[in-house]
């Protein structure tokens, strides 16, 4: 599971990079499917990282507001602040963790059981399928997106 979140963690550095060559303009741009923008999809994988990690561990979520984010510094910047946190629960994630009860509280009072690894797992899927929608994106802009390949980057030897 650790190798997957470094995998998404070092997608998510090249697709900042890659963001870096964009006007304001493109990176703000409304598109069809995802969440909104190339830029409020990267702000989303972040704060939805973050939120489900201090959730499952019951700890207070709260959500950032996007129009305090519209650069790519300042997703950067808040992706950093969250990272340190996330970073050493995952780094720190050991297999009796992973049947631990999470129970999400619905918005019609209802509550919904998962585990830890199903949560964990979870996030995972979440980035990789926005990760998807931002390469769509790319290409209708006629750039090469991101290559997702995991094979090659040297994420075996972690």
């Amino acid at each position: 599971m650790q190798l997957l979140f470094h995998y998404n963690w070092l997608i998510r550095d090249e697709w900042y990079s890659w963001c870096e060559d964009l006007t304001e303009e493109e990176l703000l741009k409304n598109r069809t499917g995802g969440v909104g923008s190339i830029l409020q999809t990267l702000f989303h994988i972040v704060d939805v990282e973050w939120s489900w990690i201090r959730l499952i561990q019951g700890k207070e979520d709260f959500q950032e507001n996007f129009d305090d984010y519209k650069s790519i510094s300042k997703v950067r910047e808040l992706d950093a602040r969250f990272h340190k946190e996330v970073e050493e629960f995952v780094n720190n994630w050991d297999e009796n963790m992973e049947i631990n009860k999470f129970y999400d509280l619905q918005s019609d009072g209802s509550h919904l059981t998962d585990t830890w690894g199903e949560v964990m797992r979870h996030i995972i899927a979440h980035e990789i399928h926005h990760i998807g929608q931002l390469s769509v994106w790319a290409r209708e802009i006629g750039k090469k997106p991101i290559s997702a390949n995991f094979i090659g980057r040297g994420l075996g030897t972690h």
